[in-house]
């Protein structure tokens, strides 16, 4: 199979058949052999009736439904674990991804050697309220991680088959998939100006619990994907300076209770202080030693491509 077009929705009923119809044209117009897998996400509409009648019309549509919503990260997950086209495509179901940019994008994979290729939405039509802070989140991003890409959120996304079979995505995870794959030894990643359409039906889902959920996600990735083979580097290295310090303020303290200043110095702030950055330094050497050892101690599944 080329191609498996990956569909996370919710509540997105009226745009559906106008979304099918537009992907089912390109794919015959290229001669693609493809499925497309529709995942509603708990939605409270007729998306999920309408997906049911596109399975029974057409052998190459497959749905997915959860019972409630669990956001578009376990959406992704499930569907790549099911996926079999050599290249996946994943877009959004609003209508504001356009499925005529596909076989570009399919190209650049095939022909120029990409692992993935994300879309770049350069002209948006949407509200400021909306393009500012992605602007600003892509900015700090290409920053922290190192990949120049222009929008690392945008829904329009190839893949090759390796890549989305050998990444996990869940929390809020869908944001950072570049950097995932990136982190998973997938770092030829190419990016693409797509056409941008204005929603034509429904709201946008866009909400501000990304603002806060968001940049504790892009942490944790950047954490796991530096440190995960190596956490004595991470837990190491601040133990070893919380010790040094600790260490270094007892023994000022006891070279001045010796010679120069004869009062108690367990009545002074700075001796609590080093007793708890010693203690604590301890333990954060002694837990990166630990981590080392289960890191090193795991199986690990290794592919020879």
């Amino acid at each position: 199979m080329d191609l498996s077009i990956v569909i996370p929705l919710l509540n997105e009923a009226e745009s559906l058949p106008e979304l099918r119809s537009w992907i089912e044209k390109v794919m015959t117009e290229k001669d693609y052999s493809y499925e497309i897998i529709f995942i509603d996400d708990g939605s409270s509409d007729d998306s999920w009736k309408i997906i049911r009648q596109f399975s029974v019309d057409s052998p190459y549509i497959k749905g997915l439904r959860f019972q409630r919503n669990y956001g578009k990260s376990a959406a992704l997950q499930k569907a790549f674990e099911l996926v079999e086209g050599e290249i996946i495509i994943t877009m959004d179901a609003d209508l504001q991804d356009n499925p005529e940019e596909i076989p570009a994008m399919v190209n650049m994979i095939k022909e120029q050697g990409f692992d993935l290729v994300s879309g770049w939405k350069k002209k948006r039509y949407d509200p400021l309220s909306k393009t500012i802070p992605t602007k600003l989140y892509n900015a700090v991003l290409r920053k922290m991680s190192g990949i120049k890409l222009n929008d690392f959120n945008c829904g329009l996304k190839a893949y090759r088959k390796t890549v989305v079979k050998s990444i996990e995505v869940y929390g809020e995870m869908h944001r950072y998939l570049p950097v995932i794959a990136k982190w998973s030894g997938f770092s030829h990643i190419g990016e693409k100006v797509v056409s941008h359409q204005a929603r034509k039906y429904g709201t946008s889902k866009f909400g501000m619990s990304r603002f806060i959920n968001g940049p504790l996600d892009l942490l944790s990735i950047m954490l796991v994907g530096k440190f995960a083979r190596r956490p004595m580097h991470f837990f190491g290295a601040i133990g070893t300076l919380m010790f040094t310090f600790g260490f270094l303020v007892l023994a000022y303290l006891s070279a001045s209770k010796i010679w120069w200043d004869k009062t108690g110095i367990s009545t002074r702030p700075l001796f609590y202080f080093g007793i708890v950055a010693l203690i604590v330094g301890s333990q954060l050497f002694l837990t990166g030693f630990l981590a080392e050892l289960v890191a090193r101690n795991s199986s690990t599944e290794i592919n020879i491509m």
